[in-house]
């Protein structure tokens, strides 16, 4: 029954107007049906009354730049229908995906068990530790056994490996846990060559009192003894100087100069420097000879196998022919973020030596009571350890063993040779930002291959060459490394693109810009950007990261006046990470104790 039907029966219609009069009420009263239209006016009614609104504020306002930079934002997100809601916040750079997971199966099994083990036990991801394991085989393979992937080309199989983790995530845990074997066979063996050592010290001091007896003798003696003294004591200088006294055996150091380093290199070839702090780079850029600047030299050469020259105090010089540096750091990614500024760092090529590793951070998603790393997996790591470092410390010669490619193998280093050269090429190559680094992964590639290689064929690995199963899985951890250098170096302004993006970041922080044109930016950075489209592709870059907003062009001024520069709007959220705090990739989900990793029983050695 309709109100007009109601209306008619019960006489009151023409009290009330008639019928024309209630069509006019109806349609005069909203209803759902017309919903969009009235809340499309009421929002329309609202801007208008918050422009006015900031209009009279900015009218009144004092003269804080900050205050009218504050209110022009406002208002400008009103009149173009924008505001903080509309928008997402930004992307951080080089965290626009996740990064790719240490590749523990490419392990073989004594050694990837007890990464996921450690890794699980200390709720830290497999990364630190699968880097760790690396830098400990190179400690004991290095300087006993060289790579050669083609005649003519030689890798030592020394690494500097880098890994970026954040205070408070167990790095010393991993650390210790990862390194303690190879600083408990080091005391081992100083333990067992400690007799022969002091008798040879005895043996030598006593001739050197008697050439030193024979020599004041040889000085007194008469005109016709001279000749004969004279020969005695030459005789017992050379017995004196024939008793070599061997050095303690030494193979990690943690904190050490770069003269200490090269008198450690002169002394036993080889030495590793382990640490799970950053302050090695303090010691590389000169911490206590700033006036000299940095000394680079032992670490270039340490980590190529250069000839390098020795300067001893009171002795003549030494050449180490084949000097082999491993270095293995746990560090702050803020650490990593300012080593591109420190003098020589990058220009010499000190940068791009290093194995770079960002993992995502594990805090917040750990699991309380993680299980213990098992006795049997540990104890199997620390025993395979120790056989492989005896296997290399038994050679009677002290010439490394050389390992070569078979033929598959000799081809797959051949065709990533082939793909990565491309990549370099500056302009269109997507690594050409980091082609230092770069350049050198065939060659990190090789000396992982090796070290797997080893790693895989405990007794005798030094006697076969190395298959293309393991230089696959070498190659395997060079896609890894790869995209974690990306992460690093971007971190660390190598990508120029990305540099003039903070730059211009930086400005807009500065300023207190809302909006901007192009022509405002080139007029701030004319020192930087030649021609106002030279700000494009970073601009294009803010754009792609969500900080700004390409509005339309200005409109054009009058004929023969300047073309039209685009405008942009800021993101108004808070940009936390950029330019100057450093965001880490975005951290995965779960824990390591919720990933499953498998302990496998097989005890063969064998490669996955």
């Amino acid at each position: 029954m309709t109100l007009l039907g109601e209306l008619d029966h019960s006489g009151e219609l023409a009290d009330i107007g008639g019928a024309p009069f209630l069509h006019t009420l109806v349609q005069a009263v909203p209803t759902v049906a017309n919903a969009a239209r009235y809340a499309q006016l009421v929002a329309d009614m609202a801007r208008r009354r918050r422009v006015i609104d900031l209009g009279i504020q900015l009218a009144h306002s004092d003269a804080d730049p900050a205050v009218v930079a504050h209110l022009a934002g406002e208002l400008t997100d009103t009149t173009s229908g924008v505001d903080r809601h509309s928008w997402a916040p930004p992307i951080p750079f080089g965290v626009g995906g996740e990064l790719p997971s240490f590749p523990v199966e490419v392990l073989p099994a004594w050694l990837g068990d007890y990464v996921a083990a450690v890794a699980t036990a200390t709720q830290t991801p497999p990364d630190l530790a699968g880097m760790l394991a690396f830098a400990v085989l190179a400690t004991v393979a290095a300087g006993a056994v060289e790579v050669q992937p083609r005649p003519g080309w030689r890798e030592p199989l020394c690494l500097f490996v880098a890994v970026g983790m954040e205070a408070g995530t167990r790095k010393s845990s991993v650390f210790s846990a990862l390194t303690r074997p190879v600083a408990d066979f080091e005391r081992q063996q100083a333990a067992a060559a400690l007799p022969s050592i002091t008798e040879t010290l005895t043996l030598r001091r006593i001739a050197e009192q008697t050439a030193a007896h024979a020599e004041a003798a040889a000085s007194k003696a008469p005109i016709d003894q001279q000749e004969e003294r004279q020969a005695e004591a030459i005789a017992r200088a050379a017995e004196a100087a024939n008793l070599i006294v061997p050095p303690m055996p030494r193979w990690l150091v943690d904190d050490a100069t770069s003269e200490a380093l090269a008198g450690l290199l002169g002394t036993y070839g080889r030495i590793a420097l382990l640490s799970p702090e950053g302050d090695v780079f303090d010691q590389m850029a000169g911490r206590y000879n700033q006036g000299a600047g940095p000394n680079l030299g032992v670490y270039l050469k340490g980590h190529a196998g250069d000839l390098l020259k020795v300067d001893r105090r009171g002795r003549p010089s030494e050449y180490v022919q084949r000097p082999c540096l491993t270095i293995g750091l746990t560090v702050q990614p803020e650490v990593l973020q300012g080593l591109a500024s420190r003098p020589g760092f990058r220009g010499r090529g000190l940068l791009a030596r290093f194995l770079y590793s960002l993992p995502s951070s594990l805090v917040g998603h750990r699991q309380p009571g993680a299980a213990p790393v098992p006795e049997p997996v540990a104890d199997r790591y620390t025993l395979e350890l120790r056989t492989l470092a005896a296997s290399l410390t038994d050679s009677a010669s002290d010439d490394p063993t050389v390992l070569t490619l078979d033929p598959p193998a000799g081809e797959l280093l051949l065709d990533l040779e082939r793909d990565l050269e491309p990549r370099l090429a500056a302009g269109n190559g997507d690594l050409a930002h980091l082609a230092g680094w770069a350049a050198k992964l065939a060659g990190a590639t090789c000396r992982l291959g090796a070290l797997l290689h080893l790693a895989r064929h405990l007794r005798d690995g030094w006697n076969r060459p190395i298959g293309a199963d393991t230089v696959a899985a070498a190659i395997r951890l060079a896609d890894y490394l790869t995209e974690h250098a990306r992460a690093v170096f971007d971190l660390m302004g190598a990508d120029p693109l990305v540099d003039d993006a903070r730059w211009l970041l930086d400005w807009i922080a500065r300023t207190s810009q809302a909006q901007f044109s192009r022509r405002d930016a080139h007029q701030a950075a004319r020192s930087r950007f030649r021609k106002a489209t030279d700000l494009e592709p970073a601009l294009a870059l803010l754009e792609e990261h969500g900080y700004l907003r390409r509005l339309d062009a200005d409109p054009p001024g009058p004929k023969g006046g300047r073309p039209p520069s685009p405008r942009f709007l800021v993101n108004p959220l808070p940009h936390n990470s950029e330019p100057s705090q450093l965001t880490e990739p975005h951290s995965r989900t779960g824990s390591v104790g919720s990933v499953g990793f498998e302990f496998r029983s097989d005890t063969s050695g064998s490669p996955r």
